[in-house]
């Protein structure tokens, strides 16, 4: 296989990588979140999160993973470290930015200590610990989706 080949299926990853990570995001933000804040019983609602958060968990950490190496393997592939110095890249930026947040949540803040702070404020404030814990996710889904429409865009070749 030629290094183009190679590219190729790296960018096929990395696609169905942001496909199955920001469309799992969006699920979570605009249908799990908001359903959930309706139920009545806050007991109800943390273990119900947590069950379906725990399915997900492992898709979200794989096609991270999946998506940050991939788009690792393009970078090196075209030489394209020299773009990060460019704000005409700033889609690149984004893009590696909203990755990293959620590496580092997924990888390291949750495991270590969010999952517990998260589990301890639902149970004192239920409503107030799931409204904080929606508008972050719209937050983090508002620059996932800027960062996918500046990719989609920037990649082939439109500059503001």
């Amino acid at each position: 296989m030629e290094q183009h080949d190679y590219f190729i299926i790296a960018r096929a990853i990395h696609l169905l990588g942001v496909v199955l990570w920001i469309g799992g995001v969006a699920f979570v933000t605009t249908v799990l979140l908001p359903a959930i804040k309706k139920l009545t019983s806050p007991e109800k609602r943390l273990e119900l999160f947590e069950t379906l958060e725990n399915k997900f968990s492992f898709q979200a950490k794989f096609v991270t993973l999946a998506t940050g190496i991939s788009g690792y393997i393009m970078l090196d592939i075209i030489d394209g470290w020299e773009r990060y110095l460019h704000l005409n890249f700033w889609w690149m930026h984004l893009m590696t930015l909203v990755w990293a947040i959620f590496t580092l949540v997924l990888f390291i803040l949750e495991p270590l200590f969010l999952h517990n702070w998260f589990r301890k404020k639902a149970a004192q404030d239920s409503e107030k610990t799931f409204s904080l814990v929606h508008k972050m996710h719209i937050f983090l889904l508002s620059l996932s989706l800027i960062a996918v429409a500046g990719a989609a865009a920037g990649s082939h070749g439109f500059q503001w």
